[in-house]
């Protein structure tokens, strides 16, 4: 959809008779809603300079112009667009307007700077990246584009920032490739900006490119297929077996039936820890995409998205998979049907509503629905960890019915963690007094488990197994700030246990990419950079919001650090509804310390600061070596005293 089009004729007249914001504006209102003043202003202000740019007789009077060209089924639009051909091709530049002054350089995240916008110190994209992935996005799913053979010359300018010279942390060199692929044009380089745009636009077209961009067809380019399809050819941490394939056909099979059909199939596949629900969601991406379906990965947890997608992409640039990976809040203003496909990860984490206070749009499994002509959703109902956790079965339920959907279920039972023991996770859930199970002990020789009267020692194996391939991980329940002074800095300390002369921060804010990334070990992850991933070994610091009184597991919220949101909301229903508040909260640290008991594939390693939790984790384990050396190391509580007779009968 484009907000407003002309030739460069009449544009130039809009900007001159002042009447171009005006025209902007009554288009917006018309096509899209509600507009904001501060992008008035930016219109008012960057057309002025883009008239300069455009007043060359040598650029063509028919060249076609668009302003705000929102791309299909993303939030994103083109600040500006001129159409026309050089020599025999179709051509289109792009040009991203910045308002911006300046710039500061964000080192260990791809394309990413700090600039002020809205009055704030914000990170955001670089724009360079920004203009190259808007082209990316449109050469890869415009059918129209491919076909027509389209070339598409992404540009910024920024004409209020003043260049730096050499230092210039705008052009740092650690933004070089986008900058190859889009340059940059800052204030005073109106002249280079305008050659740029008179080497492809030689000749005018009269708006025809613009006209076949925005009503081509939306489906994925065949360089995309054959691009996902190899990334994932011969990865074995996406190989699927057992069930997995029943899924991950019968899901094929509704998709091609929603099409067909022209009804709406939802399919609710539920599974434990370790089952392999992430491995099958993106083996789902990758054959949908291929088979030309529109389709996105969902997951409300920004970790798991951005691990698959640096493991997908391998040597494939982060712009042209960006589009496949969003945010369960993408969905607010999607029209009905817009997806052929949306495959929903953690379903259990989706929010009732979105946006950063959750007031907006509706529930995000009704958006979900509404927006796609297939959709699937991977729960787990005891993995909901936060406050604001909403999805459930009953919500599929209901909003698969309102829109006449029909719903189908599948569960997915192989074990592909704990080294495939479904003994370990009923022991967990026994142990944590989650629920009952028939595996009360746990006896699985080939799944390491350990407790650790001390963390450095913890820390010490974590870090030897780590060496082997960069797959081992310590993590720890969230009762220690997250301190934004420390975000970037390594030898800041967020985690200290004076009594051990330990010593450890948390996940640096810097990388979106703990888990993989080469020295994580050295920081202590949480249930947000873990969930929906998996290690070979993984050691868990229990804080002291889980311990171990008369003889019960019993959890305090009291205890969980003041910058973890997971129970934000907590006092108001404390006060309203104190029994419920309670019950909620209790479930979710026991989830929390659940989901991450099993993230290891080979071993969880077990530290306690409670030192009662500890002893008792070795009683039920059953695999220490003398239970009387426990007792009598540790001033115990009586119950645990009577269950240690009861082990030595």
């Amino acid at each position: 959809m484009i907000v407003y089009e002309a030739t460069k004729a009449e544009f130039l007249e809009d900007v001159f008779h002042d009447e171009l914001v005006n025209n902007i504006t009554k288009n917006y209102t018309a096509k899209i809603g509600r507009i904001n003043e501060r992008e008035v202003r930016a219109w008012d202000n960057s057309m002025q300079y883009m008239y300069r740019v455009l007043s060359d007789n040598e650029i063509p009077k028919d060249a076609g112009v668009a302003i705000e060209f929102k791309i299909p089924y993303t939030s994103k639009r083109v600040d500006f667009l001129i159409s026309g051909k050089r020599e025999e091709k179709n051509s289109v530049v792009i040009v991203e307007l910045k308002q911006w002054k300046s710039v500061e350089v964000i080192r260990g995240k791809e394309a990413i700077v700090k600039t002020f916008i809205n009055r704030g110190l914000v990170e955001t994209t670089h724009p360079s990246y920004q203009a190259w992935s808007y082209a990316a996005l449109i050469a890869d799913y415009n059918e129209n584009a491919q076909n027509e053979k389209i070339e598409l010359k992404p540009c910024a300018y920024l004409h209020n920032y003043i260049d730096q010279g050499e230092k210039d942390p705008l052009t740092d060199r650690v933004y070089q490739y986008y900058i190859e692929q889009a340059p940059v044009f800052v204030k005073g380089q109106a002249r280079q900006l305008r050659d740029f745009i008179k080497k492809y636009i030689q000749y005018g077209d009269n708006k025809e490119n613009l006209y076949k961009i925005e009503n081509g067809r939306i489906r994925p380019s065949k360089s995309l297929q054959d691009s996902l399809n190899n990334m994932l050819k011969g990865n074995q941490e996406f190989v699927m077996i057992d069930d997995q394939k029943v899924v991950y056909e019968q899901a094929i099979y509704l998709a091609k039936k929603a099409l067909r059909t022209n009804t709406k199939q939802v399919l609710v596949v539920t599974g434990g820890p370790g089952t392999g629900k992430s491995v099958l969601a993106i083996n789902l991406l990758v054959e949908l995409t291929k088979q030309s379906m529109v389709c996105q990965y969902v997951t409300k947890n920004a970790a798991p998205r951005n691990i698959y997608a640096a493991k997908l992409k391998q040597d494939f640039r982060k712009g042209h998979i960006d589009n496949l990976f969003k945010g369960s809040g993408s969905y607010i203003d999607a029209p009905l049907d817009e997806f052929d496909a949306l495959i929903v990860d953690e379903a259990h984490r989706l929010n009732e509503k979105s946006g950063m206070f959750s007031n907006l749009g509706e529930n995000q499994t009704k958006e979900i629905i509404q927006a796609s002509k297939f959709s699937i959703f991977f729960i787990d109902d005891r993995q909901r960890v936060t406050l604001k956790d909403a999805g459930s079965i009953a919500d599929i339920q209901k909003f698969a019915s309102e829109y006449k959907a029909d719903l189908s279920f599948m569960n997915l039972e192989s074990q592909f963690r704990c080294n495939g023991s479904d003994g370990y996770l009923a022991w967990i859930d026994d142990v944590l007094q989650i629920r009952e199970t028939a595996n009360a002990d746990f006896l699985c020789s080939q799944y390491d488990f350990r407790v650790f009267d001390n963390p450095n020692d913890l820390r010490k194996e974590i870090e030897r197994f780590n060496k082997t391939n960069n797959k081992s991980r310590i993590v720890a329940g969230y009762c220690w700030n997250w301190d934004k002074v420390g975000q970037s800095n390594p030898d800041y300390y967020d985690i200290v246990l004076p009594e051990f002369n330990f010593k450890m921060s948390w996940n640096l804010g810097n990388s979106a990419t703990w888990a993989i990334d080469v020295n994580s070990v050295q920081e202590a992850g949480c249930i947000h950079t873990c969930q929906g991933l998996e290690f070979d070994y993984v050691g868990v610091i229990i804080g002291e919001d889980l311990r171990y009184e008369d003889g019960k597991v019993i959890t305090d919220y009291t205890k969980r650090a003041k910058t973890d949101n997971s129970l934000k909301g907590l006092k108001k229903m404390l006060k309203n509804e104190p029994e419920k508040a309670s019950q909620i909260a209790d479930e979710i640290i026991r989830n929390t310390y659940r989901t991450l008991m099993t993230r290891g594939q080979k071993g969880c390693f077990v530290y306690s600061r409670d030192i009662h939790l500890n002893t008792y984790l070795k009683i039920r384990f059953q695999k220490i070596g003398s239970t009387y050396e426990i007792y009598n190391s540790f001033k115990v509580l009586p119950k645990i005293a009577e269950n240690i007779e009861e082990y030595n009968e």
